[in-house]
């Protein structure tokens, strides 16, 4: 890795991969790229997962402990919760046109319909074991449910709430996104890949070897751009080119990530990172890539979600005590998260 400076600023050329390091700051003033305008409690469950927001009604959806809390993110305002998964929810999908949301029982592994309007659960339909992120492909209009440990995809039809085909994905699974144009992007986890589905044939199209992530998380899309970002345990995030396969870039980010989004309208990617910080991702030309910042968030606030009318970033994360006791490696054990202290962090541009 080269290191040149520049004054105060420090830009790393690495690997020729046209990959630059940027201030940590915005260029106005020193003033960090975003803030924390709001911080809305949620309360109990005391933990959390995956969200996402309807970008019409602007409400955030949080897979929230055994429900799903539904938010004004606007206002601010507790719209209501979605009730009855034991088991533990884990991601949201929206499709508006039905009037229908979906959700999973990840210790079950079941996945469940709900109702938009009035938030009452519709149908559990049978997926797999450890049902986990959730996306939608307006495409198709097919929900796809990735079912984490076991490695597999299901299909779902929302107008029967059946289940359309199970796919083989050949190893532990993570988060899942679309392009818009029927491809659904899903991190690889145990093989260092990115899956590509065609939603059309409901088949896996291509992997893609991502080796310089290990563990990948978040993943986000670039539908203009086709440009894939997944966020890694090993504190990187790639871009990968969602034509060939090919990685643009691998750039530094915050520790234990597990969420990404990427806002079409200022043409940014994010890592949500549970070591408290959010890493902005920015273009520098056609195929480079820059850390444009660094903004402090809370700990533990991991996942995310952008409002793409808005460019409003949303977090989730609670208040934290240090358990003395658990190993310092041990992040998963190593605060106590204070009962009852959930909150939606509302993130704005400065």
């Amino acid at each position: 890795m080269n290191i040149r400076w520049y004054g105060s600023t420090a830009v790393r050329v690495l690997c020729g991969m046209g990959v630059l390091m940027s201030p940590a700051w915005a260029d106005d003033g020193g003033k960090p790229l975003y803030r924390i305008s709001k911080m809305v409690p949620i309360g109990a469950p005391d933990h959390w997962d995956l969200l996402t927001v309807d970008a019409a009604s602007h409400r955030v959806y949080v897979a929230h402990g055994d429900r799903v809390t539904v938010v004004d993110g606007q206002s601010g305002a507790l719209i209501g919760q979605v009730q009855g998964y034991a088991g533990g929810t884990h991601g949201v999908a929206l499709v508006p046109a039905m009037g229908r949301g979906y959700t999973d029982d990840g210790d079950a592994g079941v996945a469940g319909s709900f109702d938009l309007k009035t938030l009452r659960p519709l149908k559990s339909i049978k997926a797999e074991s450890d049902a986990d992120a959730i996306s939608y492909d307006p495409v198709t209009g097919h929900v796809f449910v990735v079912d984490s440990d076991p490695g597999k995809i299901t299909v779902i039809d929302p107008r029967t709430d059946r289940v359309l085909a199970t796919l083989d994905g050949g190893g532990k699974l993570e988060i899942s996104a679309v392009d818009g144009a029927g491809k659904v992007y899903i991190n690889g986890e145990a093989r260092r890949e990115i899956l590509r589905v065609d939603a059309r044939t409901s088949t896996i199209d291509a992997r893609w070897p991502i080796p310089d992530c290990e563990s990948p998380h978040g993943i986000a899309v670039d539908a203009k751009a086709l440009r894939i970002f997944s966020s890694c345990a090993n504190k990187v995030m790639v871009v990968v080119d969602g034509h060939t396969g090919k990685q643009l870039a691998s750039l530094p980010i915050g520790a234990r990530t597990d969420g990404a989004a990427f806002d079409p309208v200022t043409r940014r990617a994010f890592s949500s990172n549970g070591d408290g910080s959010l890493t902005v991702v920015g273009e520098q030309g056609p195929s480079g890539y820059a850390v444009l910042g660094t903004v402090t968030t809370m700990l533990g606030a991991r996942t995310m979600t952008v409002d793409p009318g808005t460019g409003r970033l949303y977090l989730v994360a609670a208040d934290t005590t240090l358990n003395e006791s658990a190993d310092p490696k041990d992040y998963r054990h190593r605060y106590r998260v204070a009962p009852g202290s959930a909150k939606l962090l509302f993130l704005d541009r400065n």
